[in-house]
This record gives C-alpha cells, sequence and structure tokens, in this order.
C-alpha cells in the first residue's frame, strides 16, 4: 500500500510504501486482551492496613480465673477491649471482629495480591501489528468517531519532527485537516459515579497519535495539545493504537518512523 508524504503546508512531497506491519489480519479479540493485560499490570496494589481494628491497648482474656477477663460473666465470648474499670468491674465494649463497631473486615483486599497479567510475546506483537493496520483504513477510524481529513490516511515529512512551539505544531495540525479533531478532543465532559470526588471530574476524548523515530522536538512541543498522545516508534503498544480496545484510532506518522519501523523489523 503506498502513502502520500505530505510536507507542513499540506503539499504532497513524495510517496512511501507501507511496510508489512500495517497488512495484519484485523483481530479485535487479540487486542482487546493486550490492551486489558497493559491495564491489568499498570493496576495499582491496595489493601487494608495490617493493623486495622488491632490499634488499641486493653486486652481481655478468655482464660479461667483471669484478671480482667470475660470467663463467668454470663456474656458472650465476644472479643472486647476495657473502656473502665471500677474495682474487679470491667467496662467494655465489643471489638477486633467485623461484627463489632469499629472492628476489621472479615475478608478485607489483601496488598500482596497480583494483578499482572501475562500474554505470549507473538501475541502481543500480532495485537500491535492489527492495530497498525485498522489505523490506517479511513473507514474504521470515522465509525470511531474521529473526524478525519478528506486525504487520510498520509505520512508527514520529517520537518515536523523539528518544530519547537506548541503553537506551531497546532496551526500544522489545523492546516493538514485536523482542526475539528482539536476541537473534539478539548471539549470536557463530566464524568458519572464516585470519580468526581477522586479528582476525575471530567474526561477527555482522544485525539491524534504522533509516531516518530526517535526523542526530538515535536516530543515536548505535542504534549500539552489535548488529547494527543506522542510516542516512538519502538514504544508503540496496543493501548496507544486502540484506547479501551476500541480499533482505528487516528494517527499521524513521520517518513522516518515509517522507515524504521521496516529497518528494524518492529513487532515482527
Amino acid at each position: 500500500m503506498m502513502l502520500k508524504i505530505i510536507n507542513k503546508e499540506n503539499k504532497e512531497n513524495g510517496s512511501i510504501e507501507l511496510p508489512v506491519q500495517f497488512n495484519e489480519e484485523i483481530r479485535q479479540d487479540i487486542v482487546k486482551r493486550a490492551v486489558l493485560a497493559l491495564h491489568a499490570n499498570n493496576r495499582q496494589a491496595y489493601g487494608v492496613d495490617s493493623r486495622a481494628g488491632l490499634k488499641h491497648s486493653a486486652r481481655v482474656s478468655k482464660r479461667r480465673r483471669d484478671y480482667r477477663g470475660c470467663y463467668g460473666q454470663g456474656i458472650s465470648r465476644v472479643p472486647r477491649k476495657v473502656m473502665s474499670r471500677r474495682g474487679t468491674r470491667m467496662n467494655w465494649v465489643g471489638a477486633k471482629i467485623s461484627g463489632t463497631r469499629g472492628g476489621r473486615r472479615a475478608h478485607g483486599p489483601k496488598a500482596e495480591k497480583k494483578w499482572g497479567q501475562k500474554i505470549n510475546k507473538k501475541e502481543n506483537r500480532k495485537a500491535i501489528r492489527s492495530a497498525l493496520a485498522a489505523v490506517m483504513i479511513k473507514e474504521m477510524v470515522e465509525e470511531r468517531g474521529h473526524n478525519v481529513p478528506e486525504n487520510y490516511p498520509f505520512i508527514i515529512d520529517d520537518d515536523f519532527e523539528k518544530i519547537k512551539k506548541t503553537k506551531e505544531v497546532s496551526d500544522i495540525l489545523t492546516e493538514l485537516g485536523f482542526a475539528n479533531e482539536l476541537i473534539r478532543s478539548e471539549e470536557k465532559k463530566v464524568r458519572a459515579g464516585k470519580g468526581k470526588a477522586r479528582s476525575r471530574k471530567y474526561k477527555r476524548k482522544k485525539g491524534i497519535l504522533l509516531v516518530v523515530k526517535d526523542k526530538c522536538e515535536l516530543t515536548k512541543s505535542a504534549k500539552n495539545i489535548a488529547g494527543t498522545d506522542i510516542v516512538t516508534v519502538k514504544e508503540l503498544n496496543a493501548e496507544l493504537l486502540a484506547p479501551g480496545a476500541d480499533m482505528g484510532r487516528i494517527s499521524l506518522f513521520t517518513k522516518s518512523a515509517i522507515e524504521a519501523l521496516n529497518k528494524d523489523k518492529l513487532f515482527m
């Protein structure tokens, strides 16, 4: 498949043949498996405090004839803590177990639980190739909700990697026909549920994915554009190419990134 190379002025500057990675069969099931594995491996472990419900010093004995014990008092043998004492009599309340006020949970989450998932290397590479193939199919990109220029897909010239100003990057993307996509990515939407109380009140739609060969000026200048992600070609993964396992993210590759993909046989 041949694609046009477009310069910053939105003029054609030659063409290039896409490498074989873009000819992979579309496999939604494998892409979803790779994305879920990435989510699981990035999940932060959580759990209850190991001393939860046990942070008191008053111990009550269950043994016969022990001082400060509840044996023979005609009360249940629920674990207790002493609140006050008068002579040999105690004022106590239930503690420690899940059925008491302030007690620990019966089976609380364990911080040592392993959330990570494994995926075969060949399967992961196939998922990336499948997602790469999907980003070059205009119909799939439009179906995902992106605003696609008329001449999409195309490759952009390497001069794009040398831009230092965010405003200039935004202007060039507008010139290339991504103006509506930039507007779409800037819109905020209020989340539902508990996320609003956990510093996640708003969410944004995913915008353009910019793929470059190596770290360059563009990696700094483009990172502040809302909804836009920029990544080197070696760091591509299924989540970037298909956020939420929804294939067909609008993507823009530089000429050198495509050449590196072919030369180094990445994800093969």
